[in-house]
């Protein structure tokens, strides 16, 4: 069974702990067991058939997450400086929140703030339910995160081809590439899993963004006039869009 295809699973118990892993991204065995109150061995035959039809998986220290396979790590050079884009595990959480915080203080950055209220919210880096498919790049410097991608799915038939984009990086690091590397880390995962297109929306006060999006292979499909009012003054929206499997995007940013 695919994650991104339909959620059959039609035993409740089963479908009450992929909920709970689902909604909190990593968790004891013992602590989903004693949530959903199964006994123990039940609970063990259930997580079974979940790992076996690629639902969960059980990680190295014996935890389960949702699955979802998003690749290994990547190790890149820019300038003298080493750095790591690789997918976010729950222990990036605090850092990643952190990273997604400051860029939003910039104010012109909207889309940051989202994620920042929905990092604060939920437990989970990671989403595959009925809704929506969400996960997160991120981008290290000697283990320290210093920029993320955000790649989301809708489940809705109608939208299940294209995918939101949000990248953000510290402002510090900027000048190594790794905005377009994270961008096509995940511009490169929405086309694996079956999206034809990409998307984000953008204040035009954040003109730094949207000359990156262009620089990497992005158009403005459309604006929409005084859409935000930003200390006090209308500002409108920047709406961009690139189409995957098409030409790899640009480096540089």
């Amino acid at each position: 069974m695919s994650p991104f295809g339909s959620f059959d699973l039609d035993d409740d118990d089963r479908m009450s702990i992929y909920r709970y892993v689902e909604r909190h991204g990593t968790v004891d065995t013992s602590e989903a067991a004693e949530h959903v109150g199964i006994d123990p061995e039940t609970f063990r035959h259930h997580v079974s058939i979940l790992k076996r039809d690629g639902y969960v998986r059980e990680t190295d220290d014996g935890k389960l997450r949702v699955q979802l396979d998003c690749g290994e790590s990547e190790e890149h050079e820019t300038a003298g400086l080493h750095y790591e884009i690789r997918p976010a595990c729950q222990a990036d959480a605090t850092g990643l929140l952190g990273v997604v915080r400051e860029v939003a203080d910039q104010r012109e950055h909207l889309v940051a703030e989202s994620v920042a209220e929905q990092l604060e919210y939920e437990d989970a880096l990671f989403r595959n339910n009925a809704g929506e498919t969400r996960v997160f790049f991120v981008a290290t410097v000697e283990d320290e995160v210093v920029g993320w991608c955000q790649v989301e799915i809708p489940r809705l038939a109608k939208l299940a081809h294209t995918a939101e984009i949000t990248v953000g990086v510290l402002v510090e690091y900027r000048r190594y590439s790794i905005g377009s590397h994270l961008l096509q880390r995940g511009m490169e995962w929405a086309r694996t899993n079956g999206c034809r297109r990409v998307y984000n929306s953008l204040p035009e006060t954040n003109d730094l963004a949207v000359s990156f999006l262009q620089e990497n292979g992005w158009r403005i499909e459309a604006v929409r006039n005084d859409h935000f009012e930003i200390d006090g003054e209308p500002v409108d929206e920047i709406m961009l869009a690139a189409d995957l499997g098409g030409p790899e995007p640009v480096r540089g940013g």
